[in-house]
C-alpha cells in the first residue's frame, strides 16, 4: 500500500452511486483477465473475442448509463466530464480496432490499462467531484438504474481462458 493509500480516509460512496461502483468491480475483473491471458500466451483471437462479448453484454449499457445518468450532472467543460467523455471515447475506438484486429497482444494491454485507469479514475476522482458538486436531488436520479448482472453474462461464456490450466 503506497502512502497516499494509507493517508486516505475510505471513501464514503452517495448510495445512488453504489450500483456504478458494482459494475466498476467487473470491470477491472475484465482487465485483469486480459492481463491473465496474455500472461499465459493465450492466442489473443480468444481474448479480443471475450473482450467483445463482455463490452456488448455489460461494459457498452454500463458506459451508456454514466453518459446519461452520471456525466450529464456537471455542465459542459467541467474537466472532470471532459476526461470521462473522453476516457469513453478512447474506450469506444479501441473496441472498434478489436473488432478489425483481433490478432494484436500490444491492443488488448493497452486496453487493459486504460479500461484499468478510467475505473481507478471514476472511482477516486469523478465520483467524489460529483458528490462534491452536485445536490443532492441530482445524484438521487441515478438511483433508478439497475447494476448489471454481469455474474449472469459471464454464464454465457464458457472459454475462461484467464485460469491457468493444470
Amino acid at each position: 500500500m503506497d502512502d497516499f493509500q494509507k493517508n486516505q480516509p475510505p471513501i464514503k460512496r452517495h448510495p445512488a452511486l453504489v450500483s456504478f461502483s458494482k459494475d466498476h468491480h467487473f470491470g477491472l475483473l475484465l482487465a485483469w483477465k486480459i492481463r491473465q491471458g496474455l500472461m499465459y500466451a493465450v492466442a489473443p483471437e480468444r481474448i479480443s473475442n471475450y473482450v467483445l462479448f463482455f463490452f456488448k453484454e455489460d461494459l457498452l449499457m454500463h458506459f451508456k448509463e454514466e453518459e446519461q445518468f452520471l456525466f450529464t450532472m456537471l455542465p459542459a467543460g467541467d474537466p472532470m466530464r471532459e476526461r470521462a467523455e473522453a476516457d469513453h471515447s478512447g474506450i469506444y475506438q479501441q473496441i472498434a480496432q478489436l473488432e478489425q484486429d483481433k490478432n494484436n497482444p500490444g491492443l488488448l494491454n493497452q486496453f487493459a490499462e486504460d479500461l484499468d485507469k478510467h475505473i481507478r479514475f471514476e472511482e477516486r476522482e469523478f465520483f467524489n467531484h460529483l458528490q462534491q458538486n452536485v445536490d443532492e436531488a441530482t445524484i438521487e436520479t441515478a438511483a433508478s438504474r439497475m447494476p448489471n448482472n454481469s455474474k449472469e453474462i459471464e454464464s454465457k461464456w464458457d472459454d475462461a481462458f484467464w485460469e491457468r490450466k493444470k
